[in-house]
């Protein structure tokens, strides 16, 4: 009996440092940014599902929905991710924002709504340069079988991973009424006030239980069905609510430090896509940016047939 006890504990012992070393280094398919612990697209499945605000922001913070994986001041625990309404007329700007610390917070992404008509309303997600290495757009669309078929395959194969799938695939792009979301009837109601979360650094909402992250291999598969139903655009088509946003945009300067290396690795890349012209030619395109100390950048685009 004892010796089983000991070879239990035993075992637990080295799956938990395996588990701890697995988060303090980038996995193999992983580019090591931020962003490959949050995912946007399961934050926009969760706003379809929502009520409300209130309970979108319960939903994103839920361990079992698996969206934020976030440990962005590195003290072993989920970050918790409030969410601010920012409104103009008929148009919002929800806020997903990492509380840091005491005295910081670090934006990761807003989805900006616009009411276009009586019925209808468009959104996106658009997931912050900071924790993705670029600004990364998202917005609701259905992916055919043959695409879902290519992203699935992509992402068993580890073509698309992290923030590299907005990158590395774009769905046909289909602009989706989303006024029949709960959550967008909820907001455009007259008696509708502005959800603001109250939450704070060490003030959570009492049914809020921190977990550790998980490492990024475990975690990554299980929002992996959120893909198939959105699309990655790199045009604003909400452009009001994104004007709203833009001047009050929250980023942290610890947050910034820490993930300099790997954030500035990763605008100093190359993207390559084959392409096709309409004569039928192939070609491909080369796009480098270079982002100086002063966070100035320059882009060079080459195309070399072949």
């Amino acid at each position: 009996m004892k010796m089983y006890q000991f070879l239990t504990g035993l075992l637990t012992c080295l799956l938990f440092a395996a588990n701890t070393q697995a988060q303090s280094q980038p996995g193999i398919d992983s580019t090591g940014l931020p962003g490959d612990n949050f995912s946007l697209q399961g934050a926009l499945a969760m706003f379809q599902k929502a009520t409300s605000p209130e309970e979108f922001e319960k939903m994103l913070n839920s361990a079992d929905n698996h969206v934020n994986n976030l440990d962005l001041n590195d003290d072993g625990d989920i970050d918790y991710i409030r969410v601010v309404d920012n409104t103009d007329k008929e148009a919002h700007a929800f806020v997903l924002q990492a509380v840091i610390s005491e005295n910081e917070s670090q934006d990761i992404a807003s989805i900006e709504l616009e009411k276009t008509g009586d019925t209808t309303a468009i959104l996106q997600i658009v997931g912050d340069e900071d924790i993705y290495g670029e600004e990364v757009i998202v917005e609701p669309g259905e992916v055919n079988d043959d695409d879902a078929a290519f992203l699935n395959n992509s992402l068993d194969n580890h073509i698309a991973h992290g923030p590299n799938v907005a990158v590395g695939y774009a769905a046909p792009r289909i602009l989706v009424n989303v006024w029949l979301w709960p959550s967008v009837r909820f907001v455009y109601t007259p008696v509708y006030r502005p959800w603001i979360s109250p939450w704070r650094w060490h003030h959570y909402p009492g049914w809020w239980r921190p977990w550790r992250p998980f490492a990024w291999h475990v975690w990554h598969p299980f929002h992996r069905p959120y893909y198939t139903h959105c699309a990655i655009v790199h045009t604003h088509t909400v452009a009001h609510a994104h004007r709203i946003y833009t001047p009050i945009r929250v980023s942290s300067v610890s947050v910034r430090t820490r993930h300099a290396a790997v954030v500035g690795s990763y605008r100093v890349t190359r993207a390559k896509a084959s392409v096709t012209s309409s004569r039928g030619h192939g070609a491909t395109r080369t796009r480098t940016t270079v982002t100086g100390p002063r966070g100035g950048s320059r882009t060079k685009t080459t195309i070399r047939r072949h």
